[in-house]
């Protein structure tokens, strides 16, 4: 199963988290929680990791929607957004919503995830 979108970038690593937390802005998410894992590996386990950040973007409209029509969404929520470096550049990729709809088999998710994929489609679009 597919679970995300994703995309290489010319943009170092640095800039593509700035740019990535900026047109998450511009579509009403905020980043709740940043995961360096990089740091983390070299923290916890001692080993060398490459650059790789997981972003937990919310939208709050659209998780107080989603909560509403499924109390256990929130094992699903935030979005995660994640960059990292590869040999492909540095890759910017999104989980993709409607996971979530296929997960549940709850109408009332369907038109949330659609719009929330949207939103995130146009963020890694503008990276």
């Amino acid at each position: 199963m597919k679970y995300g979108f994703s995309k290489a970038v010319s943009l170092s690593y640095e800039q593509a988290v700035e740019r990535v937390t900026e047109e998450l802005k511009k579509e009403g998410f905020g980043v709740l929680t940043t995961i360096d894992v990089r740091e983390t590996m070299k923290k916890k386990l001692g080993v060398e990791f490459k650059k790789y950040i997981i972003l937990g973007a919310c939208n709050p409209p659209f998780a107080y929607q989603a909560l509403q029509a499924e109390e256990e969404i929130g094992l699903l929520l935030p979005c995660n957004v994640i960059v990292y470096e590869s040999s492909r550049g540095t890759v910017v990729s999104a989980f993709d919503p409607m996971v979530m709809s296929v997960i549940l088999e709850k109408p009332a998710i369907r038109p949330v995830a659609d719009e929330v994929k949207r939103k995130l489609e146009r963020v890694i679009a503008a990276v």
